[in-house]
């Protein structure tokens, strides 16, 4: 007869280990490393609430909704990944950085390709927005050297809050997007306008979480950037704009200090408002 008390069957105080026993020895190392922490945590969480069938079914029911949200215009997936900060967790373990260097923050759900070339100073809004704002800047290295050749990728919502492709038969195609390439001198400037801040999608079960929380669903008022050059760490970031009532309670955490800028008003000029920020690249480790 058997002897079944030498078996590990699972148990509430060796889930962890009984589950873990069962990873093949020949699963990918990474992919083993990671279901293992996993599964620690994922045990430890529900000890730790001490998780009831009830609950285990809400949330069961929760990303069952969260997916039959999702389409090829809408990932309700990575909303939850934001809203829970693991997005800008992610990229700061990604984008490690020397003290100086631009920081990075979340990439949003709007950038699109292929936005047109234009010469510096070209104006990326097309829809007649009246807040109209002056971008200005150098990008350089950590040791304050030009860089040429370096592009910037552009873009922001429009003054009511949406982005183009949002508003695909509102707003004009390209509507607050550009692409500019540095000179010798590693300067840049072009027109748009002052952001402003918008809610996330929250018409789903991620606005549901966000209500249940006592959260909010908006992010302050930001340009896009991402800027690129040969050599050098491309930086994906956003410029926020000083004084934002959002600024200290983002929906989806993107907010750094060193992003926050100032939007001067112009007087005498060719837009309302001015907004400077030089961009410090990382040179790439070629070792």
């Amino acid at each position: 007869m058997t002897d079944h008390s030498s078996i590990d069957y699972f148990t509430e105080e060796r889930s962890v280990e009984a589950v873990n026993a069962r990873i093949g020895a020949d699963c990918h190392d990474r992919l083993a490393t990671v279901m293992e922490s996993l599964v620690r945590h994922l045990h430890a969480f529900v000890k730790d609430v001490e998780l009831t069938q009830d609950e285990w079914g809400m949330a069961i029911d929760f990303l069952t909704k969260t997916g039959q949200i999702c389409d090829e215009n809408r990932q309700e997936y990575i909303l939850l990944s934001d809203v829970l900060g693991v997005s800008m967790l992610v990229d700061a373990i990604n984008n490690r950085r020397p003290t100086g260097a631009t920081e990075n923050t979340v990439l949003g759900p709007f950038h699109v390709g292929g936005a047109p070339d234009y010469p510096m100073g070209t104006n990326i809004t097309k829809d007649g927005a009246r807040e109209t704002c002056l971008f200005e800047g150098r990008i350089v290295d950590l040791d304050g050297n030009p860089i040429e050749g370096a592009k910037l990728d552009v873009w922001c919502d429009n003054e009511d809050g949406f982005y183009d492709v949002q508003q695909p038969d509102v707003q004009p195609p390209f509507n607050n997007r550009g692409i500019f390439t540095s000179g010798a001198d590693g300067r840049y400037w072009f027109r748009g306008i002052r952001p402003v801040s918008y809610p996330i999608p929250d018409d789903g079960p991620v606005g549901q979480l966000l209500g249940h929380l006592g959260r909010h669903p908006f992010r302050p008022a930001h340009m896009h950037f991402i800027v690129s050059a040969p050599g050098f760490d491309t930086v994906t970031t956003h410029t926020f704009v000083d004084g934002d009532p959002y600024l200290t309670s983002d929906a989806v955490f993107g907010v750094k200090a060193s992003l926050i800028t100032e939007y001067e008003p112009v007087e005498d000029g060719d837009t309302k408002w001015r907004s400077h920020f030089d961009f410090v690249l990382h040179r790439q480790n070629t070792q």
